[in-house]
């Protein structure tokens, strides 16, 4: 009897440990399923597109990225600048999906693939209480090699003149070289500066001082009550509505660069770039949007 009782107990117990196992392993598989679809609803998958290059475009390139993403929250997107210069360079290297040179593609660079999203002009600004109001050709290549020194010889005021540059690899260094027909050489700076709000900041700073950088970048800050002004290229205003005209003789392409043509997701940011959507953030940051 004693022998009997003991086998049943081993057995009801058996039993109970073998459905309790059971249950515990469904109870484990649920929780584990349920927090891999809150895991998966925190965390989508996401692609992430790298956008690297000219100062010049950034900001408006990033004003686009996050419009993009707010339409696809399944893609990131990471902007950086450098100058055109690091764009083509960070395309070639695999270093980025999209480079951005504010300038076309040279004739080295036709193996990459170009796209045009708006239109910008190079500008020279003072800071606003200077008096001067334009600059010929020749008096803008004698002040940048050092044979003018003093406002004094343009008709300004009696002091001296605190020219400011670009750095090497700007796209907006070499318009500016292109069209005056100067070397790096023969640019005589008492300060050098990388993207364009340096040399906004620069003149701001310095009432004497002269920098050459992106007019819709200039036309913005001088909106916001920057003390800079933007002076005419003899009788041309250096003005949006001049690079829009065609007439403005340092004007250039915003290009978006890449190491052929776009597909997937690096063309459907491309395409959102080059579209109607945004022209008005084209607009906001004072560049001449396509066909506009």
């Amino acid at each position: 009897m004693s022998t009997f009782f003991s086998i049943t107990i081993d057995e009801t117990s058996h039993t109970m440990i073998f459905h309790l196992t059971k249950y515990l392993a469904i109870v484990i598989c649920l929780i584990a399923w349920v927090s891999c679809r809150e895991t998966s609803a925190t965390h989508p998958t996401t692609t992430k597109l790298v956008i690297t290059g000219s100062s010049t475009i950034a900001p408006l390139v990033s004003e686009i990225a996050k419009r993009f993403e707010a339409q696809h929250p399944d893609i990131r997107i990471d902007v950086q600048t450098g100058g055109s210069s690091r764009g083509i360079a960070d395309i070639r290297r695999g270093l980025a999906d999209i480079g951005m040179a504010s300038r076309k593609l040279k004739e080295e660079e036709r193996d990459l693939y170009g796209t045009v999203i708006a239109h910008d002009g190079i500008g020279l600004i003072v800071h606003r209480s200077n008096p001067l109001t334009s600059l010929d050709h020749d008096s803008i290549v004698r002040i940048y090699t050092g044979e003018i020194t003093n406002w004094k010889a343009v008709n300004g005021i009696d002091a001296p003149i605190t020219v400011v540059s670009k750095s090497e690899g700007r796209a907006t260094l070499e318009l500016f070289l292109q069209h005056f027909q100067l070397s790096s050489s023969q640019i005589k700076p008492q300060v050098v500066i990388g993207d364009n709000e340096q040399g906004i900041k620069t003149v701001a700073g310095n009432p004497h001082a002269i920098a050459f950088v992106s007019i819709g970048t200039a036309e913005y800050d001088a909106a916001q009550d920057v003390p800079i002004k933007l002076l005419s290229f003899g009788t041309i205003p250096a003005s949006l509505a001049e690079v829009q005209a065609g007439r403005f003789p340092l004007s250039r392409p915003l290009t978006l660069v890449t190491g052929t043509r776009p597909t997937g997701n690096v063309s459907r940011f491309i395409d959102f770039a080059t579209s109607t959507d945004i022209h008005d953030l084209v607009k906001h940051h004072y560049f001449v949007p396509l066909n506009g």
